[in-house]
């Protein structure tokens, strides 16, 4: 799947000067920004599950805590 990411002239340019200095693609290090972010952020596991294309399984959870509430 495809995005449009649109930034500032001022954030573009510092993303294309890291990646001159890294001699990568701007992609490749958005792409791995995106990954860092996901790992640092979400419950673990989540990010690998959200790469593959697998939606995490949570309706065992959900129905446990409604059990609970009753």
């Amino acid at each position: 799947m495809s995005m449009t990411l649109r930034l500032t002239d001022g954030e573009t340019d510092a993303l294309r000067r890291q990646a001159e200095l890294e001699h990568r693609s701007m992609q490749e290090i958005t792409r791995q920004a995106i990954r860092e972010y996901l790992a640092n952020h979400t419950p673990a596991g989540l990010p690998d599950q959200l790469v593959d294309g697998k939606p995490p399984g949570y309706g065992e959870v959900l129905k446990r805590l409604a059990q609970r509430a009753t």
